[in-house]
């Protein structure tokens, strides 16, 4: 079965860390209880890839920020659809996107997209 991914890759402010993983864990418990199969929010630890353009670099990270991999799993596109309505209509979501509630990151600098699956494997 085909499963559907959202992807994210978010640079953070060090100093912000400890607001952004509270809204992190709220938003992976609403995401969940409507239906995605699996949440995850990694702070970059080890960055630095020898030869390879850099997770830092991919995100245009300054010096005071880190970077966030962040991914839901959903079972398919279109329970992505209707999972993401669903999120967003949330009253638990509310206080997150309120204009006057500034984001522990920028949103404008957020990398987002949907990805269909193309090889998945897991240890069951």
């Amino acid at each position: 079965m085909e499963q559907y991914v959202d992807g994210f890759l978010i640079p953070l402010p060090k100093d912000k860390l400890a607001e952004y993983q509270q809204m992190a864990n709220l938003a992976g418990e609403v995401w969940m209880s409507h239906g995605a199969l699996a949440y995850y929010e990694c702070l970059g630890d080890d960055l630095q890839g020898e030869g390879t353009v850099s997770f830092l670099q991919s995100a245009q990270s300054g010096p005071d920020e880190t970077v966030v991999m962040a991914w839901i799993v959903y079972p398919s596109r279109a329970e992505r659809e209707r999972i993401n309505a669903a999120v967003m209509a949330d009253p638990r979501m509310a206080p997150m996107m309120q204009p006057d509630q500034p984001a522990p990151f920028d949103c404008k600098r957020m990398a987002y997209g949907g990805f269909r699956t193309l090889v998945a494997l897991e240890r069951k």
